[in-house]
C-alpha cells in the first residue's frame, strides 16, 4: 500500500518598510488577524507576480503611496511557521525611502490607522511575525529569521 503525503506550498508575502529619515510608516490592523496591532504595509503575492511587483501593488492599495520597483531594497526574509495546520509563510521585507504621495488609509475595513514611528520607539503591540522581520531588517540587513519554526531533532 502506498502512502501519499500532501505538501502545502508556503504563502509568500511582502512587507514594505517605508522610511522618512528615522521614521517608519506602520499600519494598525482592523481585521480579525492581529486586530489593533501594528505592522508595516504588507500583503500576499497574486498569481504570476514577483515579490517586487506585489510590494508596489500592496503599498498603493493600502496607503495610496506610489513606488518605483527599483526603489525597493530587499532587507530581510522571515520563514514563519503558522503552527495551526495552515501553510507556512515566507515573508520578504523591503525598505523604501522614495515614494510619491502622502499616506492615506485606503482600506478602512482592514486598517484602523496609519502612523509614523521612530525606529527607536516602535509600538510594543506589533504583530509578532511581521515584528521579527521589521527588527531583523533594522538589525540584520540581508539576514533570514526562522519564526515559530519547529525544532529539528
Amino acid at each position: 500500500m502506498r502512502t501519499t503525503t500532501t505538501v502545502q506550498r508556503p504563502i509568500v508575502d511582502v512587507h514594505i518598510i517605508v522610511r522618512q529619515g528615522d521614521k517608519i510608516l506602520l499600519s494598525q490592523r482592523g481585521g480579525p488577524y492581529g486586530y489593533g496591532q501594528w505592522h508595516a504595509p504588507s500583503g500576499k503575492l497574486d498569481p504570476g507576480e514577483t515579490p517586487i511587483q506585489a510590494a508596489v501593488r500592496e503599498l498603493a492599495e493600502e496607503t495610496g503611496l506610489q513606488a518605483r520597483p527599483e526603489a525597493l531594497t530587499w532587507v530581510h526574509t522571515v520563514l514563519h511557521h503558522q503552527g495551526d495546520g495552515t501553510p507556512d509563510r515566507i515573508g520578504f521585507f523591503y525598505e523604501l525611502t522614495e515614494v510619491t504621495g502622502e499616506p492615506e488609509n485606503r482600506e478602512p475595513t482592514k486598517c484602523l490607522d496609519l502612523a509614523w514611528y521612530a525606529e527607536h520607539d516602535l509600538p510594543d503591540d506589533l504583530i509578532p511575525y511581521p515584528a521579527v522581520g521589521l527588527h531583523g531588517a533594522l538589525r540584520d540587513r540581508g539576514g533570514v529569521t526562522y519564526h515559530n519554526w519547529p525544532e529539528q531533532g
